[in-house]
């Protein structure tokens, strides 16, 4: 007996059966119908699929959230074929999809990627790492997902989300999950493929400073670095930190439409 399906939220307006299909993948603490609710006016053109991450949303529960497993829930939903895109957490397990079924993706987008590692050989990568994996390492104090989300929010000066039943799901499920800034993400397999390839970076200029010396200046290296690998088109959208898409999203919405096109 297979394993139980992870659940998929569809959007799309026009009931024509030949409309595009795009898969969006959500990052961590997070989920489908939250991380791209600003997506949803892509729906007029689009069948658009959000999937919820094991552990997060509506699917299924699981012990520790896996971007491996992810890509194999991935490269299921794929089926024939569809647009695929990954944000943060997600990009590893759609890159590592998008490697092992080229046949089946349109075209891959790459929304603030996180996988770090791949690009360790960049100074500023490779000094984020060292304090990622000091700050978030297994030496931490336990802590709740209420302190959880109080320590990946108000540490670096954002706001402090509600906290949703379906939030603090997330938050424990980001507990526990295989962290993604060390995976191991194959990019030549990504650089053969002839699908269009495209990175979407924040510029990070209006993050609190703080949260920019930590993380933003890595994440944006990183997106360089894997786009130049994977022969991507990487495009900085300006007023956006890691959520370009909910930042920017008339902007985020209009390069993936022109992509899904």
């Amino acid at each position: 007996m297979g394993r139980e399906a992870v659940h998929v939220t569809t959007w799309q307006d026009e009931a024509s059966a030949t409309v595009p299909r795009a898969l969006l993948v959500h990052g961590t603490m997070s989920w489908g119908t939250d991380c791209f609710r600003a997506q949803r006016p892509l729906a007029g053109g689009f069948r658009l699929e959000l999937m919820d991450r094991r552990g997060f949303g509506d699917s299924p529960d699981i012990e520790r959230a896996d971007y491996e497993v992810d890509a194999e829930d991935i490269a299921e939903l794929l089926g024939t074929g569809a647009h695929l895109v990954g944000y943060s957490y997600g990009a590893a397990g759609a890159m590592i999809a998008a490697a092992r079924r080229p046949e089946a993706v349109h075209s891959l987008t790459l929304i603030e990627p996180s996988v770090l590692r791949v690009a360790e050989e960049v100074p500023a990568v490779r000094e984020a790492l060292v304090r990622i994996r000091a700050a978030f390492g297994e030496e931490r104090e336990p802590m709740s997902p209420e302190e959880y989300l109080r320590h990946s929010t108000e540490d670096y000066g954002l706001p402090l989300p509600e906290f949703t039943p379906h939030l603090l799901r997330a938050a424990a499920s980001a507990m526990a999950e295989r962290v993604v800034w060390d995976a191991e993400i194959p990019l030549t397999p990504l650089a053969r493929a002839d699908y269009p390839k495209l990175v979407l970076n924040g510029t990070w200029d209006t993050a609190h400073p703080e949260y920019r010396a930590f993380i933003g200046e890595a994440m944006t290296a990183c997106g360089e670095f894997i786009a130049e690998r994977i022969g991507a088109r990487l495009v900085r959208i300006p007023g956006a930190d890691h959520l370009p898409h909910r930042d920017q999203p008339e902007e985020v919405n209009r390069l993936l439409a022109e992509a899904w096109a």
